[in-house]
C-alpha cells in the first residue's frame, strides 16, 4: 500500500492534469461509421522548419480502456504537442461497456474485438485522411504516442506484424512509423494482471478468466517482440496507477528478443504528470517525441 504522502501526491497529480479545459480540434474526421471511430487533428500551432512539413504525432488516450475516460481528457496534451510544432492525430476508439463487470463494481475494461479493430483500422486510414485533412502534416515521419491504456495500444499498433497469422488485424510489413514513445504504458499483461493494475483490467479486456490465456498472444505487447521500430518507455517511478515494474518488464522482453527498447525513469513523477502541459515531465515527452519524429 503506498504511504499517504505517495497517495497525497498521486491525488494531486490527477487533479492537475484534469484542471485544464478541453481543448477543441481543428478538424474531426471518421475513420468508420460508429459515433466512437473518429480523429481529432490538430494543425501546427508553429512552424518548427520553415516551408517543410511538420511531423505527425497519433495520439492514444488512455483511461484503463473505459467508457468514462475519452479522448477529450488527452486534448490538452495534443494541443501542447502542436504548440511545439507538431501536426497531432488524436484518435477515439470503442471502450468498454458502463456496466459492471462480472463479480466487480466498476466499468468493464475494453471491447474485444472491438477496441483492436479501430486502433487498427484508424492507423490504416489515418496516411489518407491526413493528406486530405491536415495537409500541414508529413504521414513519412509518423510517431505513436499513448499515456497507460493507450501506451499498451500505441506499443499493439507498432507489433501488427507480428501477430500471429490468423489475427484479423495482422499486416504484412512492419509499420511506416519512425517510432513509439509509450508513457506509462499496460505493455505486459502478465505482470500488470499479477499486480491488479487498473481493477484487472487487461484481464477484462481480453473478455476475463475464460478467455486471457487464449487471447493474450493477440494482445499483449511483451509478447509480440522485436518490433524492429525504436520504441521508447516514458516511466514515473512513482507511479501508482501503473507501476514502474509493467515498463521494466516489457523492456526486459524486449532485450531478451534482441532489441533495445529505451526506458526514460523520472524521479518524483507519478502517472499524470506525463499528459500534464503544466507538469516538467510533459516537456520531458516532448523531446523524446521529437528525437524520434526529426
Amino acid at each position: 500500500m503506498p504511504d499517504d504522502a505517495a497517495a497525497a501526491r498521486a491525488a494531486a497529480e490527477e487533479e492537475s492534469a484534469f484542471a485544464h479545459p478541453a481543448v477543441d480540434p481543428d478538424s474531426t474526421v471518421s475513420y468508420g461509421d460508429h459515433p466512437d471511430q473518429l480523429i481529432d487533428f490538430y494543425v501546427p500551432r508553429v512552424e518548427t522548419v520553415p516551408g517543410s512539413l511538420a511531423p505527425l504525432v497519433v495520439v492514444l488516450h488512455g483511461g484503463a480502456w473505459r467508457a468514462a475516460y475519452d479522448r477529450r481528457h488527452i486534448s490538452p496534451f495534443a494541443d501542447f504537442l502542436a504548440r511545439r510544432g507538431f501536426a497531432v492525430a488524436s484518435v477515439e476508439y470503442r471502450r468498454g461497456s458502463a456496466i459492471p463487470a462480472q463479480g466487480g463494481s466498476g466499468p468493464v475494461a475494453g471491447r474485444w474485438p472491438e477496441t483492436f479493430d479501430d486502433v487498427a483500422a484508424a492507423l490504416d486510414a489515418l496516411p489518407g485522411l491526413v493528406r486530405e485533412s491536415l495537409v500541414q502534416a508529413d504521414p513519412r515521419r509518423m510517431v505513436i504516442t499513448g499515456h497507460s491504456a493507450g501506451g499498451h495500444l500505441a506499443l499493439w499498433a507498432a507489433a501488427r506484424h507480428l501477430l500471429p497469422d490468423d489475427a484479423p488485424w495482422r499486416i504484412g510489413r512492419p509499420a511506416p512509423l519512425r517510432g513509439v514513445v509509450a508513457l506509462a504504458p499496460i505493455g505486459d499483461f502478465e505482470v500488470a494482471d499479477k499486480l491488479d493494475v487498473c481493477g484487472g483490467a487487461a484481464r477484462q479486456l481480453l473478455g476475463g478468466d475464460e478467455k486471457f490465456a487464449e487471447r493474450r498472444p493477440y494482445a499483449d505487447p511483451s509478447l509480440l517482440l522485436p518490433t524492429g521500430i525504436a520504441t521508447t518507455l516514458v516511466q514515473g517511478r512513482g507511479d501508482l496507477t501503473v507501476p514502474q515494474a509493467v515498463a521494466e518488464s516489457y523492456a526486459d522482453a524486449a532485450a531478451k528478443a534482441g532489441e533495445v527498447v529505451g526506458l526514460t525513469l523520472l524521479e518524483e513523477v507519478g502517472h499524470f504528470p506525463l499528459i500534464d502541459p503544466a507538469a516538467d515531465a510533459c516537456a520531458v515527452v516532448a523531446e523524446e517525441i521529437a528525437q524520434l519524429a526529426w
